[in-house]
């Protein structure tokens, strides 16, 4: 049945392909398979212009997990991260969590940028009060 379900819908998508040709084929961020997807769009993210393309980093990030700094029992300052904008970042969470992280964009209360998942760079964005502590490169 599994198999059937796959052959079915295979062949719908044939079908819609048949009936709108003119339909533009949507593609997602890292569909290739290849490091580096990009992201773009009116609304790709606050204050930028829509017209820009961000490009994910080219290379991993270093093959370290470096010390973290004494956490502060506040929340991190977006400013304070500001500086570690387009850089290599390793940020810790209130949670345990830890991650190399490449920030692009920083709001009043969140960063966005690129997340390191083991094997390539995704969009990822977070709120600065789940940050206990950042280092950047």
């Amino acid at each position: 049945m599994y198999n059937q379900t796959i052959y079915s819908n295979i062949n719908y998508d044939q079908q819609l392909e048949r009936q709108f040709p003119s339909l533009p084929v949507p593609s997602f961020p890292g569909q290739s398979g290849l490091p580096g997807p990009e992201f773009a769009g009116p609304s790709a993210l606050p204050g930028l212009p829509g017209s820009q393309i961000l490009q994910a980093p080219t290379a991993p990030p270093p093959p370290f997990i470096p010390q973290q700094a004494a956490a502060s029992p506040l929340a991190v300052d977006p400013g304070a991260i500001r500086l570690c904008l387009f850089r290599n970042t390793y940020i810790w969470l209130y949670n345990g969590e830890g991650f190399w992280f490449y920030p692009i964009f920083v709001g009043p209360r969140s960063v966005a940028g690129f997340r390191w998942n083991g094997r390539f760079w995704m969009i990822f964005g977070i709120d600065t009060r789940r940050i206990i502590s950042f280092t950047c490169y």
